[in-house]
Parts: structure tokens; sequence; C-alpha cells
């Protein structure tokens, strides 16, 4: 499984998500109004923005908060003067980190940024310096309990995508990115309503870490993913099983 996803459901078994509700709201408002922004208000030709939508709706963000923040993008409101940035680092044990992020200040967003990787064990590189070890890919959630995984495969397959991750509780489908929106409206009109889609950046080759560089790494992550210029955080790490139920039951 990749890293990132594997982070993100041990965070989600945590709670942290539920707590981090407004935060993710915030981001994904920022998300529409830049999409709004650069590429208009069409859900049809605007591919962003309909992802970002998708994305919004299935985290039951309120339709209110969704239309505001439409209406920011067609306006000139500042707080769509944002520009995204790309941050690439290591952390612990020389494990690969890539951070996006919309910032209406690239100063202040790449200090912060920079002392939280230095704070944690890592440091940061430069633009390049990692993601050549990963792929630009689509990437769709699906819950577990809506479809058997024979099932699933068979349609992957079907739609030339078979490579997927599953977990207790989803299914992690990784599809070109210029076949996202089709597969993930093809996936919810067979199977039910996925959790998410949007794009991500999956490593080629994962780094196996033990519990201690773990410990070290989640904290990095965390505090990484509560800045509130980060959209979205990706990383090349690894766990063993018997040190993600270490990690689970704390």
């Amino acid at each position: 499984m990749a890293g990132h996803s594997k982070f993100k459901n041990i965070m989600h078994r945590k709670g942290a998500q539920d707590k981090k509700r407004a935060k993710v709201f915030s981001r994904l408002g920022r998300e529409i109004s830049v999409a709004v922004k650069v590429g208009g208000e069409d859900i049809e030709s605007n591919i962003r923005l309909r992802s970002a939508i998708t994305s919004a709706k299935s985290l039951n963000m309120p339709k209110d908060n969704i239309e505001r923040a439409i209406k920011k993008g067609k306006g000139n409101d500042p707080d769509t003067n944002y520009e995204e940035v790309r941050y690439e680092g290591y952390g612990p044990d020389g494990v690969a980190i890539i951070v996006e992020a919309l910032t209406n200040n690239k100063n202040r967003t790449a200090s912060e940024i920079r002392s939280t990787f230095s704070k944690y064990g890592g440091n940061l590189g430069e633009i390049g310096s990692v993601s050549f070890g990963f792929e630009r890919l689509g990437n769709i959630s699906l819950n577990r309990n809506l479809v058997k995984e024979e099932d699933l495969f068979d349609f992957l397959l079907e739609n030339e995508t078979d490579d997927y991750d599953v977990n207790d509780d989803e299914y992690i489908i990784y599809c070109d990115q210029n076949k996202l929106h089709q597969l993930n409206d093809k996936i919810i009109k067979t199977y039910g309503q996925t959790n998410y889609s949007n794009l991500i950046w999956k490593s080629k080759n994962s780094v196996n870490i033990d519990k201690e560089t773990a410990d070290k790494l989640f904290k990095l992550l965390e505090i990484l993913e509560d800045n509130d210029d980060v959209q979205g955080v990706s990383s090349n790490f690894e766990v063993d099983e018997n040190v993600m139920s270490s990690l689970t039951s704390q």
C-alpha cells in the first residue's frame, strides 16, 4: 500500500479525521475557488473543479459551502489569490516526501515547511529531488462492503486498470491520471458512491521502516498535514503489519 494511504488510514482510526473536518472543508473550499478561477465554473469542461466538488460531496461538505467557494472563485476575492507550490524533501531514514500547497504567501509557507522538516528529523530539498521516484496517478477510494474483491478486479481489468490496494475498510484504486474522472463515474454507477477521487504522487519503490522511524515520520507527516496551506502529502514508506498494529493501538 502507498505509504501516505496507510498514514491516512492510521490517523482515521485514531479519530483525527473527524477532528479535522472543518480544516478539510476549508482546504476543499480553497481548491474549488482556485479551480473556478483557473478554469471557469463549468464542471463538464473543468476537470479540476469537478474532482474538487466530487470530493467535497463525498465528505458531506454542505452545499452552501460549495456554492460560496464557487462564488469566491468567480469574483476577485483576495482569498483566491493562491499559487500552487510543491515542496520535496526527505524525512527520517531518507524517506521521500512530496508536499503540495496552495498559498498566498510563498515565503511564509516555504519557511514553515522547511522548519517542520528540520524539527522532525528531515530536510527540504530542491524541486525534482524526490519526485523522479513517484508517478502522478489518479486515486479512488471505494468502501469494501460495496463489492467483492474478485468482482472489482474483473471490473478494473475490463477498464484497463489493475493496480489497487486493499485494507480493512476500503479499496484504493490507481489509474492513469487522464482516466480518473471517467473511471470514477463508472465505479459510482456500478457499485455506489466513492469516498474520494483525486490525483496523487505514488512511489515507484517503497522504503520499509521500523517502529522508531515510523514514530518520528508520522509526527512529521501529521504536522505537515496540519499546515493550513498544505493540500496533500505523499511519501514512499512501507510499514510491516506488526509495526502497524503497535502504532494503531497507541
